[in-house]
């Protein structure tokens, strides 16, 4: 059986090792050694990543009958082999695992809430909790206690106890293994039967910070993040603070103040264009309505959006007796608009005629709007239309 040094020496990352034995399947080739460092995905936690003799470890997996199996894309070509593991990624774990099982445990001290998932993504780490009205200050009071914790530098033991032993601990969980059950004892806070590879003291797991929370049915989830991965996320937080800052050559704590007045005087230019628009449309009806004196009124736009086609076309028929047809080529639309006065149902020509133009679309007898899938079919519908109802008496 494997010599796992990913237990008996969680901090080593190079080492020299004996191929055992090896089997390809699905074009990729499996090897065990006689010892390795590289931890096989189980219990939350992904497997290690690195090199054995140059070539690199795909996946580590534990085998039906208890093995550690290293997929490669190549045989090894020597019986000794040179395993290098990615110590980052691996000590990225290990803070990470720590790290939850104490804010776990923060979580069951503070508010009796038990952890009932735990899942160590690429980005974020999360736990789902036992707690359905999770607020602000359960966030803050876990921050402080778990970061309190870090800084005393308790001690991480791990270690193996029997089923009989076992009942003398007050363990967090029972496991599911009923032999070789493993231990992880975090100094005076709690026992957790436990798989995974952990930081050896408290004060490796650098610090945590809870970014956000989310309502989960009867749980919450806690989004967070571990050493490093808290340090990196920190890192590149101020740098956006500090571009802001720069930006609006403002202190970080006035940035708000500074987005809160942008967000209002967006909010003023917008009514504005508003009232721009509305003059335009104004402007735009009464030139329509000179030009086309038949009262079929129709015209096809560049930029114009439906919005303002829609805001247009019920001006015109407010204002004058017509049929309204009127085209965006940006949005690829139509608006066809009945004044009411007229016996025409927009809504079934629309039902009738849009087929042959790929056109899909539809309405009430006074207004109906289609789109196309082409600029093509938009033009040659638009076109049709016009020329149907420019020798169609309206009366």
């Amino acid at each position: 059986m494997t010599k796992q040094l990913y237990y008996s020496s969680p901090h080593t990352s190079q080492w020299d090792s004996k191929l055992m034995g090896c089997f390809k399947e699905n074009d990729y080739y499996y090897v065990t050694l006689d010892e390795t460092a590289f931890y096989p995905e189980g219990g939350g936690q992904p497997s290690d990543t690195g090199t054995i003799d140059g070539l690199g470890v795909l996946d580590v997996i534990k085998g039906a009958d208890g093995e550690i199996l290293h997929k490669l894309e190549k045989m090894p070509s020597s019986k000794i082999v040179h395993c290098d593991l990615d110590w980052s990624r691996r000590f990225d774990h290990m803070q990470s695992h720590s790290g939850q099982h104490l804010l776990s445990a923060v979580c069951r001290e503070l508010f009796e809430a038990n952890t009932v998932s735990f899942h160590l993504g690429k980005e974020y780490l999360t736990i789902d909790i036992s707690e359905s009205d999770w607020t602000e200050v359960h966030t803050i009071a876990a921050e402080e206690k778990v970061n309190q914790y870090i800084i005393e530098n308790r001690q991480l033991l791990t270690y193996y106890v029997t089923k009989e032993q076992l009942q003398s601990l007050p363990v967090v969980k029972m496991p599911k293994v009923t032999e070789n059950i493993r231990i992880v004892e975090i100094e005076g806070i709690e026992y957790n039967p436990c798989g995974g590879t952990h930081v050896e003291r408290t004060g490796e797991i650098g610090m945590i910070k809870i970014l956000k929370t989310e309502k989960q049915k009867d749980h919450t989830r806690l989004f967070f993040k571990c050493g490093f991965r808290a340090l990196k996320d920190y890192s590149e937080g101020l740098g956006i603070l500090s571009a802001l800052s720069n930006k609006f050559n403002t202190g970080r704590k006035d940035i708000f103040n500074r987005v809160e007045k942008l967000e209002h005087d967006h909010k003023q230019l917008l009514s504005t264009i508003e009232d721009l628009k509305l003059e335009n449309a104004k402007f735009l009806a009464d030139s329509l309505l000179a030009e086309n004196k038949e009262g079929f009124i129709y015209h096809i736009f560049e930029e114009s959006s439906l919005k303002e086609l829609q805001y247009l076309a019920a001006m015109i028929v407010k204002k004058e007796k017509a049929l309204v047809l009127l085209a965006s080529r940006k949005d690829q639309k139509v608006i066809f608009s009945n004044s009411g006065q007229l016996p025409i149902h927009c809504g079934q020509y629309f039902k009738a005629e849009l087929s042959p133009f790929n056109g899909k679309g539809g309405g009430s007898e006074q207004a109906a709007q289609a789109g196309f899938s082409s600029q093509d079919d938009l033009l040659a519908f638009y076109r049709f239309t016009v020329e149907k109802f420019s020798q169609t008496s309206l009366d």
